[in-house]
């Protein structure tokens, strides 16, 4: 391995933990780009993941600025080099891109390139993506250096690990859509309980209303006024389901919003009042606030069905570059060893897996008679 690749086989370890630490699909990408252009000492790195429409569905770029990039212009086109490193099985080497017969030139604002490394990622007999070096940073006498055979195996290699990498966080996203979808359905069945609920008042006070008209008017009046408030109740609950009821939209609301309405919903469609706060909560990765997220509804979720609670408080406060969330309840409360023993759960298995996925921890404290507290904390980016 030539001396360029910083400390060799180490910077190859760093790369690939790197790519393996990452859950979401934008994520891995830039982490393949960032790596690949660091690893190989190129000036570019880009990675365009393909559509099925000519063009590319993403195109992440690394070695350019926010500005550049826009003054660039619109995604690339699937044409020339970019085409062929997503046909053929084979790494593309070139000691200047601007001279091969499939170059077609670039937009304006592109920064001049020369010499050239790339090759398409692939996961079995599928095309995943295509990777870009370009400008190989070391001394060019006379037009020398450039990339080497050295570069493009070790960009071989990166290439079939990011191919796991990035299929593993297709699937992750998959497993997060189902479980957004089964998230929704729970929170639109507990809404519709709390709906029902005050449809069925109001159909009994409506009735009420109706054997009191002719004997006591008074009576009738005031039944009819119950109506009225039972009705505009059950307008909000229903307007809530339609504004409300939406998958937790983290990329766009963050963590600390999704959190806040999520609670709001649930002390609506309860009678426990739930209630939300927060301190100085910075935004986390994304893996992590997902993962936060899920173990806050699974906590709700117990502590609303199971416990009894009068009362259950979501706290979210920021530790040190991390956040910690705290579910608390003064329900019926249980001894979690003897859960254990039974071979019961609550969800706790699963919780802790998904505190443990994102490199955080989760801790139970609750005895019978005197409610339950969820902690969970994560170290932040």
């Amino acid at each position: 391995m030539s001396q360029g690749h910083r400390s060799g086989l180490n910077a190859v370890s760093s790369a690939l933990l790197a790519m393996s630490r990452q859950l979401e699909v934008r994520d891995v990408l830039k982490t393949i780009v960032a790596s690949a252009r660091e690893l190989l000492d190129a000036e570019y790195a880009a990675l365009g993941v393909p559509d099925d429409h000519g063009g590319f569905a993403q195109f992440v770029v690394d070695g350019v600025s926010e500005e550049q990039w826009r003054a660039i212009g619109p995604l690339p086109r699937q044409h020339g080099i970019l085409a062929a490193m997503l046909h053929k099985a084979e790494p593309e080497r070139l000691a200047d891109v601007r001279e091969d017969p499939r170059f077609e030139g670039w937009p304006s604002a592109h920064p001049d390139m020369s010499d050239f490394l790339g090759l398409p990622i692939r996961y079995g007999d599928e095309t995943l993506g295509a990777l870009f070096l370009a400008n190989k940073q070391c001394p060019k006498p006379n037009g020398g250096c450039g990339f080497t055979a050295d570069d493009e195996e070790l960009l071989t290699i990166l290439a079939q690990h990011a191919a796991i990498a990035l299929t593993n966080a297709r699937l992750y996203e998959r497993s997060r859509e189902l479980t957004i979808a089964e998230e929704r359905s729970r929170l639109a069945h507990e809404l519709h309980d709390a709906v029902s609920q005050k449809l069925f008042s109001l159909r009994l006070t409506a009735q009420a209303a109706t054997a009191l008209v002719d004997r006591d008017p008074a009576r009738a009046k005031g039944e009819l006024q119950q109506v009225a408030v039972l009705a505009a109740e059950a307008a909000d609950e229903l307007r809530a389901a339609v504004v409300e009821l939406r998958p937790a939209a983290l990329d766009e609301d963050g963590l600390v919003a999704t959190l806040r309405t999520h609670a709001h919903v649930l002390d609506r469609a309860h009678s426990a009042e739930v209630t939300f706060e927060s301190h100085a909560v910075r935004a986390l990765p994304a893996a992590q606030e997902e993962a936060m997220l899920r173990v806050a509804q699974e906590a709700l979720h117990n502590a609303l069905r199971h416990s009894g609670a009068d009362r259950v408080c979501v706290a979210l406060t920021r530790r040190g570059a991390g956040a910690v969330l705290r579910v608390t309840d003064d329900g019926s409360g249980f001894d979690p060893r003897a859960i254990r023993r039974a071979g019961r759960h609550l969800g706790l298995v699963s919780m802790r897996d998904r505190a443990g996925g994102v490199g955080g921890r989760l801790t139970v404290e609750s005895e019978p008679g005197k409610g339950t507290t969820i902690e969970m904390e994560v170290p932040g980016g």
